[in-house]
């Protein structure tokens, strides 16, 4: 579970999210323009929102299949269509007559995600109706293709706002450096401000420094949106002067654009800002705070810690969240004594973060205020405790974390691998074992799931896709002790059920606070065990004066070759 810093949109209370939803925007100007999905952006705005459906609503049945679609086709990996029947229908109906039908057909070519039906959305790209154009921008944004980027960078040109403002959003999911001088056109001479949102929002995913002084432009922009996009695409260029450029902001008079200026000065740990975002802490509303404590946990100056021991006793308990994780995150001295104090606080999030702050900050003898909270009701108090005894790194709490590795919850079983991985539980191995057979090598496709969000706090889990990684990490470090045999089988025959795409995909390892190594592939973690390391070189026959291979010793010797 991680906790998304994003003030952009506002978290949805009490929702989960269950995959792709057919009403969810995409695009510039679809589904009002949230933050993209957690695993891919967590500081950034823009995208694509998480979709999420509340609980309540029934799932719809199941129909059959319209006319000329095959139930295989829907049944497919991916969506994508078998590699022994093409969508005849969908591509019939694009390239149709009927404009209704074709905008329909390039929707659903769109969500199915086939690499074949990029050219037919390319050529739709061109059609005389706007709104077909409009979809076909949106499904080439859906199917990510790099192929598509010279299409979409001719439908900038287009007299329709809407498909410029989709085709620069396209160009997003495709980033390309090559597209930088026409995304920085537009956005420093279109019209349309969801146009020059969309093109911001690209060139901070492009990352390039070129674009810096369109940017720089940007950030005087009429619309408050242009202007967010425009401070973190700067950030995201690593422009050396970005903090300093975007000082002033913290006093414009769009919150978000406040907000947005917060984060990249956290984020660059800018200590010459900490009296403007003092000042702003002050007069800031709880839709605003958060963002402030995080960046003042980030920089960690003394009287940035004497702030946020101030503000954790804020009546808002998303305030009073974010106020322990920046304690917690600078190790201030004062963290022990004010996370001690919010262990028993009415709000479980506040509960959860004063455990997390305690285990990373506090000493062996604060074992015994956190044992309690691992029988908590909630899970996210549960796995915060776990987390915090394993930051603790005392051994004597190994039996009372190995009953984690059954709780019902999924993020509680995460950070139970991950504890007793560290703490080195050698009585847990065949339990570990067990789980790595049945974890899945390959994420969800669900996507994560929102449990809570108020303000600029979101809390996501995505614990089924990382559990793989996480059982490997920890059998890793296992291996070295008595049960090292059961350990490499087990992790030798995980490997061999992986494919070199597997191998090198990057490691989503558990950490609490965020705070992880670097970025690790799968087979780093595998050989750090000794397990996929380099083939064994076989030993060359010796060869005899006539090039061919000399006889061997049981060849030369008949009686030892009857004996064996």
């Amino acid at each position: 579970m991680v906790i998304e810093r994003s003030a952009f949109a506002p978290g949805v209370a009490g929702r989960a999210s269950s995959g792709r939803s057919r009403n969810a925007g995409h695009g510039p100007h679809g589904g009002g323009g949230g933050s993209p999905p957690v695993a891919e952006q967590p500081l950034c705005a823009g995208g694509p929102p998480v979709s999420v459906r509340p609980p309540n609503r029934p799932r719809r049945r199941a129909s059959s299949p319209a006319p000329g679609r095959s139930r295989t086709a829907r049944r497919s990996p991916a969506g994508a269509f078998p590699a022994n029947k093409a969508p005849t229908s969908e591509w019939e109906e694009l390239a149709g007559s009927d404009r209704l039908a074709a905008r329909r057909a390039a929707a659903r070519i769109g969500r199915l995600g086939d690499p074949r039906a990029r050219r037919p959305l390319e050529r739709a790209l061109a059609s005389r109706d706007v709104a077909l154009r409009v979809a076909s921008a949106a499904a080439l944004a859906r199917l990510g293709r790099p192929a598509s980027r010279p299409a979409l960078e001719a439908a900038l040109a287009d007299d329709d706002w809407r498909v410029r403002a989709q085709a620069a959003y396209a160009l997003s999911r495709v980033p390309d450096r090559r597209s930088t001088e026409r995304l920085a056109a537009r956005l420093t001479r279109d019209d349309s401000a969801l146009v020059r949102n969309a093109a911001a929002l690209a060139l901070g995913r492009i990352a390039d420094p070129r674009a810096t002084p369109a940017l720089e432009r940007a950030l005087d922009d009429r619309s408050d949106r242009v202007r967010r996009e425009a401070i973190l695409a700067l950030e995201r260029c690593r422009e050396p002067s970005a903090a300093e450029k975007v000082r002033r902001f913290l006093a414009d008079p769009a919150r978000r654009v406040r907000i947005a200026a917060t984060l990249v000065l956290g984020l660059r740990r800018d200590s010459g800002g900490v009296a403007e975002l003092l000042g702003l802490l002050g007069r800031s509303d709880s839709w605003e705070r958060p963002a402030v404590l995080v960046a003042l946990g980030r920089i960690g100056t003394p009287e940035c810690g004497t702030a946020l021991a101030a503000t954790a006793d804020d009546p808002v308990r998303w305030v009073r969240v974010c106020a322990l994780h920046g304690l917690a995150e600078m190790r201030s001295p004062l963290t022990p004594a004010v996370a001690r104090g919010h262990l028993a606080d009415p709000a479980w999030a506040v509960r959860g973060a004063a455990a997390l702050a305690l285990g990373r900050t506090g000493a062996p003898a604060d074992v015994p205020h956190l044992v309690p909270a691992l029988r908590d009701r909630n899970a996210w108090v549960r796995r915060a405790a776990v987390y915090g005894l394993g930051e603790l790194a005392e051994r004597r709490v190994r039996p009372r974390l190995r009953p984690a590795l059954r709780d019902p919850d999924p993020e509680v079983r995460l950070a139970a691998i991950w504890a007793l991985g560290r703490l080195g539980d050698e009585p847990s191995v065949p339990r570990l074992v067990r789980m790595l057979r049945h974890a899945s090598p390959r994420p969800s496709r669900s996507g994560p799931t929102i449990l809570e969000g108020e303000g600029a706090v979101r809390l996501v889990s995505d614990a089924e896709g990382r559990l793989f990684d996480a059982l490997v990490e920890a059998l890793a470090a296992l291996a070295r002790g008595r049960a090292r045999s059961m350990v490499r089988a087990a992790l030798v025959s995980a490997h061999r059920g992986l494919s070199e795409s597997d191998l090198e995909r990057t490691a989503r390892l558990p950490a609490p606070l965020g705070s992880g190594e670097g970025a690790r592939t799968r087979r780093d973690l595998f050989r750090s065990a000794g397990v996929g390391g380099a083939p064994r070189r076989s030993r060359p026959r010796p060869t005899s004066r006539g090039g061919r291979s000399a006889p061997t010793a049981s060849a030369r010797n008949p009686r030892r070759r009857s004996r064996r």
